[in-house]
């Protein structure tokens, strides 16, 4: 069973910076796309950034581009995105997620078509102005 653990959360000022962390087990052998989304309430699911990790090939929403920052350490099983000059805007839980089975790079970077199985519990982000 694959499970995601999302960490790093938190409050912060308009311009200010967050490191986001999902760490993921069961899941190297699987499958090779992992996936941040956020959600505000009262509103639709976006998908911010992916990764395929088979080459550790990061893809961007363009309203994130130039900020946002997707890593992962294949050997913690721990992906991390580093957010920068965030917005008032993007306050948002944050959630990863896997998809399994194996999918190919362009299907990963087309998060929001892609059916991800495997959702962590998400971490809150607030951004103030």
């Amino acid at each position: 069973q694959v499970q995601l653990v999302e960490s790093g959360g938190g409050s912060v000022q308009a311009g200010g910076s967050l490191r986001l962390s999902c760490a993921v087990s069961e899941y190297t052998s699987g499958g090779n796309c992992i996936g941040w989304f956020r959600q505000a309430p009262g509103k639709e699911r976006e998908g911010v950034a992916s990764i395929y990790t088979i080459s550790a090939t990061p893809f961007y929403a363009d309203s994130v581009k130039g900020r946002f920052t997707l890593s992962q350490d294949s050997a913690a099983n721990t992906f991390y995105l580093q957010m920068d000059s965030l917005k008032p805007e993007e306050t948002s839980m944050y959630y990863c997620a896997a998809v399994r089975p194996y999918v190919s790079s362009r299907a990963c970077s087309r998060r929001d078509r892609l059916d991800f199985e495997y959702w962590g519990q998400g971490t809150q982000v607030t951004v103030s102005s």
